[in-house]
């Protein structure tokens, strides 16, 4: 019960303005879909369409949906307006920009399709559905025809740049991406295709008085004073929406002119540079402002960590993170005081500090990277082993005998790590990081791991009995073993760059490995990767621990022997088959 209540705490502590608006866009982006399929099926006939729509408004006008869809409008623009405010520098691409300057038109372009279709009904009990809006827009008004279909692109444009910079950092994106793009370039190519094929019909048909007495009644398009009504209102909405925005620009300087009259901050970035900006300012912000390179894969959104900056000095009159920052800082095990994410600190006086990434490794600006090695966000099973007495060894052994001991216990260690589907990643000194998970499921990785723990014993095994005439005691390890989401890339300055894993899940797997020497046992498995493999609850005993650096306890299952774990995971894999 602790565990789920961790999990909810930190899922809710995650939660900010980003996930939200995330939350709202998909919505809309669902209804996007759904209304360019729907457009499509103009390319088969207009009876199609009429199919097609019943459909679309039986959903999306069920009473809990269309509340879920409203509100998501609003709130979504509402943020969108926001953004235009709180922004005060983008990244050298204009993508951003140009997603924020796309955005804030669609409201503009709809408000008289929202006002004619929704408030029509609302207000009138119209119905006006494809006949009605295509014999508006290819007979009555043919301009509004170009007007539709810059707004169908402009909008799907919008939503896809969001879906881009949301998985951009997943793992399957760079699988995916293929598929996406197909997707991307069909399905608004389909719906404004149907859109053509439907107006062709609606214009063919357009000369039967028959058919405009059956689709062009008052009870369908309304009287002209319904009409002039209607008109008003979408006069009035986009006064008030156009009002709003010049507001928000007006706001924009008044606030640059608030913050140069309340006073400039020198910012040192450890390097012999200073900068003087406004205070208000976040140090990305300044960074963007003043050319000054500075890694932020995820574009200054505290999504990731990668724009992190240790502190010079005093950091007690800095201002406290936010809830967002918090959550990020703790996710990466980042629990000194001096270490802020460039994105989201705000410094109301001079700061010195440096850069923990180097931007030519991990900018997101930074030209002729692979994107897969800039930074992705994943689940890993993390895997520290440590050869236990080697202080010892070295003291009794030659120089160039204990180097070569040790490499043979790495050499016994990565063996078994490969074999299993795993790939050794960092040697520091006589331990080794290992990761599971690169290309294989979360349930996968975790039986993974555990096979290449007990592969480890044997491993060891033949090679104390190898070594057995040179070693008085023979050799003997730790292993800690734990899961969870993790950002990969490459690490390191220049031609020095190393692949590896950065965040929470790699600390506590280290931190296991530690407990081990006070729990007299060979290994450490988190209870994450011991449930997400699917073994037995009672397997294992299970004890609560407490981690350095994290709030609440853990469960753990501690393995005496872990030569057993072979046999487990084999038992469990055959009970499945």
């Amino acid at each position: 019960m602790t565990s789920f209540k961790e999990k909810i705490r930190k899922f809710t502590r995650g939660i900010g303005v980003r996930q939200v608006r995330l939350g709202c866009g998909m919505v809309l982006f669902a209804y996007l879909i759904s209304h360019f399929l729907n457009h499509s099926l103009g390319n088969i006939s207009m009876e199609a369409l009429a199919a097609g729509v019943h459909y679309h408004v039986l959903f999306w006008r069920f009473l809990p949906v269309a509340i879920v869809l409203y509100t998501a409008a609003l709130v979504h623009s509402g943020l969108g307006i926001w953004a235009l405010y709180q922004r005060r520098e983008f990244r050298w691409k204009a993508i951003e920009p140009l997603q924020l300057v796309l955005g804030l038109s669609i409201p503009m372009l709809i408000i008289s399709h929202i006002v004619g279709v929704r408030l029509g009904q609302t207000l009138f009990d119209h119905e006006k559905l494809y006949p009605q809006e295509l014999f508006a827009f290819w007979v009555a008004h043919p301009y509004r025809i170009w007007l539709m279909s810059t707004v169908l692109i402009i909008a799907w444009v919008h939503g896809c740049i969001g879906l881009y910079f949301w998985l951009r950092m997943k793992a399957f994106f760079k699988r995916a991406a293929p598929f996406l793009l197909a997707a991307a370039v069909l399905i608004p190519t389909l719906a404004l295709l149907g859109v053509y094929q439907g107006g062709r019909s609606v214009v063919a048909d357009s000369d039967d008085p028959d058919w405009r007495i059956d689709n062009l009644a008052p009870r369908q398009v309304g009287t002209s004073a319904e009409q002039g009504v209607l008109d008003d209102i979408t006069d009035d909405m986009l006064i008030g929406y156009l009002g709003l925005v010049g507001f928000v620009l007006l706001a924009r300087g008044a606030r640059a002119l608030n913050e140069r009259r309340a006073g400039m901050v020198n910012l040192s970035y450890g390097n012999g540079r200073t900068v003087r900006v406004p205070k208000g300012l976040s140090v990305l912000e300044a960074s963007l402002r003043y050319h000054v390179p500075h890694a932020s894969v995820c574009g200054g959104r505290a999504r990731c960590s990668t724009c992190r900056i240790r502190v010079i000095g005093d950091c007690s009159s800095l201002p406290q993170p936010s809830p967002r920052e918090a959550f990020v800082l703790n996710r990466v095990g980042a629990t000194d005081p001096s270490v802020r994410l460039a994105c989201q600190l705000r410094p109301e006086t001079d700061l010195s500090f440096f850069q923990l990434f180097m931007p030519q490794a991990t900018s997101a600006n930074s030209r002729g990277q692979p994107p897969q090695r800039i930074g992705q966000e994943r689940y890993l099973v993390s895997m520290f082993v440590d050869m236990r007495g080697s202080t010892r060894l070295a003291e009794k052994q030659l120089p160039f005998d204990t180097v070569f001991i040790v490499n043979r216990f790495l050499g016994a260690v990565s063996k078994a790590v490969i074999e299993c589907g795993g790939q050794p990643n960092q040697f520091v000194g006589d331990g080794q990081l290992a990761l599971f998970g690169l290309s294989t499921t979360p349930h996968t990785a975790c039986r993974q791991a555990l096979k290449a723990a007990a592969m480890i014993a044997v491993n060891v095994d033949e090679l104390n009995q190898f070594l057995s005439h040179d070693l008085r005691e023979p050799i003997r390890f730790g292993i800690g073993i734990h899961g969870g989401e993790v950002i990969i890339g490459d690490i390191g300055y220049r031609d020095h760059m190393v692949f590896t894993a950065l965040g929470d899940a790699v600390n506590v797997a280290a931190r296991l490995q530690d407990m081990t020497k006070s729990f007299a046992c060979e290994a450490i498995v988190s209870e994450e990767v011991f449930t997400t493999a699917d073994l037995p609850a009672d397997a294992l005993p299970q004890q609560q621990v407490e981690i350095r650096g994290r709030s609440e306890p853990m469960v753990v299952r501690s393995i005496a022997d872990t030569r057993t774990l072979s046999a487990l995971v084999n038992d469990v894999e055959s009970a499945a088959a």
